[in-house]
């Protein structure tokens, strides 16, 4: 009976130990473990982070030489743009200076006639004919100082004609556009250009 007994409170004794245990081995998983690994896991996903910021960084900032050197190249398009593309027609200027030019190099039968303009919100045109005889070298020298005016000029056709004579002169005649920017284009060119010089800002 007493062996029973001690026996029996063995196995109790040992089932309080068992169960103490399992408690405190709960207790290490649940509040313990369970919470420590979750913390590192936000740990290392907060690294990862980092690290992917970082390199985001590193990479826009290898990316901003190229992206100022675009600014610039685009700005300079622009005012390119605006000073080869007046406010206003200006064609009186415009024809004097190609008479002026055609008297340089000596061509006759000079025709100097602008057509009717076209107008557009964002870009106006007026053709202007173009007609004169000189020698062949005259004519592209022409040519050459018309490029070199401050102001956009677009030829649409070119025609060369020698004389019956064949005395080396050569009429030619052209067909050209010049252009001009109305007002509301200036203002959409203004807000465009504020819209660059944000961009540029805010990349820097």
């Amino acid at each position: 009976m007493n062996n029973s007994g001690t026996r029996l409170l063995l196995h109790r004794q040992q089932a309080w130990v068992l169960g103490i245990g399992v408690l405190f081995l709960a207790d290490f998983v649940f509040y313990g473990y369970m919470p420590s690994h979750r913390r590192l896991e936000s740990l290392s996903r907060a690294r990862e982070q980092h690290r992917d910021i970082i390199k985001m960084a590193m990479s826009q900032a290898e990316a901003l030489p190229a992206l100022e050197k675009r600014h610039k190249e685009t700005a300079g398009i622009v005012q390119r743009y605006e000073g080869s593309v007046p406010s206003e027609s200006a064609l009186g200027v415009f024809l004097g200076q190609i008479a002026s030019i055609m008297t340089a190099h000596q061509l006759t039968d000079q025709v100097v006639e602008p057509g009717k303009e076209i107008e557009t919100e964002a870009l106006s045109c007026i053709p202007v004919r173009l007609n004169c005889t000189g020698t062949l070298s005259a004519v592209f020298s022409f040519f050459s100082d018309l490029q070199e005016l401050h102001r956009l000029v677009r030829i649409e056709k070119i025609a060369l004609t020698n004389d019956s004579g064949f005395t080396g002169r050569v009429a030619m005649q052209t067909e050209a556009v010049i252009f001009y920017r109305p007002a509301n284009a200036q203002e959409t060119d203004a807000l465009t250009g504020m819209r660059i010089s944000e961009m540029a800002n805010d990349g820097a």
